[in-house]
């Protein structure tokens, strides 16, 4: 598991997340330190004015030890180690991203402007991580159930196995919900050709099919179906409010071709009242 650090309040939430998650995964946790500085071409060193206990290169080092220190803190007997790793943070992350089981970042960084909801890096990782990114953000609850947002878009389906395997680690309840309206614009004519409860039915069947395989493989979960008429940003942001975790997929089946990360993704990532993981459906194609 890997967890970017820059020794920001929020990054340091990012660990002590990280640490229980891995801790219930039982995997080892990788702190990264970014350490932009060398590709600048400024001196690393002390500076011959200050003390020679100074310098960015023993700054960055200090920030990597903190983390550490504060995951072991969190989690006494977890496999922890930090490294810093030349380069900005978006390329190092996304990179190391290609070889980890899921990164995790706060929701705001050192160098964020003053009144941001969310980081750079954050939205970066998001839409470009290998693997599940998990933003810490919002209340962080030991209970309330894991919340599973589902579509019947790819990258929903994709979420599925990472909700139910969460909410089976945590030992909590996974509810799951499909917001559906009758209607997605002014050409829509669905309405006129079916009526509302036909609508209904057929989104509920999204929902169902969803997660049937999943729900089949493990019967004693307890998962509890919400069919919640309105547009989905509302209704999850309302869900968040009580759930110790929100998974979702990066675009949901109404985005536009291209988008690596869909409005409704950004919204919860910005405005949820919980942590949020975003789960890919395929890989992110790049060009090295």
């Amino acid at each position: 598991m890997l967890v970017g650090v820059d020794g920001s309040e929020s990054a340091l939430r990012a660990v002590e997340a990280a640490a229980r998650e891995a801790a219930v995964r039982g995997t080892g946790l990788s702190l990264v330190h970014a350490f932009v500085w060398p590709l600048l071409k400024v001196p690393l060193g002390p500076s011959p004015y200050g003390p020679p206990t100074g310098g960015l290169r023993r700054q960055a080092q200090a920030i990597v030890d903190t983390a550490v220190a504060r995951a072991r803190v969190t989690v006494p007997d977890i496999d922890v180690a930090g490294e810093i790793v030349e380069g900005e943070p978006l390329t190092v992350l996304a990179t190391l991203s290609r070889s980890a089981a899921l990164v995790v970042v706060g929701s705001r960084g050192a160098g964020a402007f003053t009144g941001l909801l969310l980081g750079s890096v954050a939205v970066h990782l998001a839409a470009h991580a290998a693997c599940p990114v998990l933003v810490v953000r919002g209340r962080e609850r030991p209970s309330g159930p894991v919340l599973l947002a589902v579509d019947g878009s790819a990258d929903a389906d994709a979420a599925v196995a990472f909700a139910f395997a969460e909410a089976e680690a945590r030992g909590a309840e996974l509810r799951v919900v499909h917001a559906w309206t009758p209607a997605t614009g002014p050409a829509d004519l669905t309405p006129l050709f079916h009526g509302t409860e036909e609508i209904r039915d057929e989104e509920r069947r999204v929902l169902d099919q969803a997660i049937e395989a999943a729900a089949a493989s493990r019967p004693e979960l307890p998962v509890e179906r919400r069919l919640v008429r309105g547009g989905p940003r509302p209704v999850l942001l309302a869900e968040s409010a009580d759930a110790q975790l929100l998974v979702m997929g990066a675009r949901g089946r109404g985005g536009f071709a291209g988008l690596l990360l869909g409005s409704v993704s950004q919204a919860l990532l910005h405005h949820a009242e919980c942590p949020v993981a975003v789960v890919r459906g395929e890989p992110v194609e790049r060009s090295d």
